[in-house]
This record gives C-alpha cells, structure tokens and sequence, in this order.
C-alpha cells in the first residue's frame, strides 16, 4: 500500500491507464539508469566546462561595459578623473580574465561560443 500522493509505482500505472485510454499500445515505462552510465564525467573536463562558462559570461559583459564607457566617453560626460579609473579598471579586468583563462588552460577563443546562424557570441574585432 502506499502513500497518499502515490509513489513512482502509482505513475507508471497511471501513465500506463492513460496510453492505453490514448490508444497506445506501445507505451513502455522509461529505462532508468545510473546517470555515470549515461555520461562520461570527469572532475577535470567539468571543472573546464564551467569555467569557461562562467568566463565566457564574464568576458561578455567585461566588452560590454567596455563599449558603454567609450560611448560616454566619446558623448563627453566625464570627467577626466572618471575616464581614468574606468580605464584603469577596466584594464584590471582584463588581466584578471587572461589569468583566470590560463589558469585553466583557456584561450580567448574559447570564450567564444559559436550561436550557430547568429554567428560568434563575442565580437572578434
């Protein structure tokens, strides 16, 4: 007996009631199997994969603030003192990321994803 709510048991029969309602005959509960089955993790390719990632996001928004500075740069509504630090900042930025890129042994390419018919996430000027 079980459990108000039902447990998986009750699903599948109830998956199983409602194909054959359907009509379908060929219904087959899901195969279950271990997920280390299914994929082939290795702590080093994931800790690789979510770095690059996060970098990629980081990179993204690193040229974005980038690009929103020269603009207000070039509209002229800064003082000289802002433009510094912005640039200043800016640059430490940039050296942070090619240390955390060859950290783990990134290039910049590879914070580029590719969005197939929208072309390269990042600008490659």
């Amino acid at each position: 007996m079980t459990a108000p709510g039902g447990g998986s048991g009750d699903r599948r029969d109830e998956a199983a009631e409602l194909a054959a309602a359907l009509g379908d005959t060929r219904w087959q509960p899901p195969r279950v199997t271990p997920l280390d089955r299914r994929l082939a993790v290795d702590r080093d390719s994931v800790e690789r994969g979510l770095a690059s990632l996060v970098l990629t996001v980081i990179e993204l928004l690193r040229q974005l603030m980038e690009r929103q500075a020269l603009r207000r740069v070039d509209l002229g509504d800064l003082t000289e003192e802002q433009v510094e630090r912005i640039g200043t900042t800016l640059m430490a930025l940039e050296e942070q990321m090619t240390g955390l890129r060859e950290y783990f042994g990134l290039a910049p390419e590879d914070l580029n994803l590719d969005l197939g018919p929208l072309g390269p996430l990042l600008p490659t000027d």
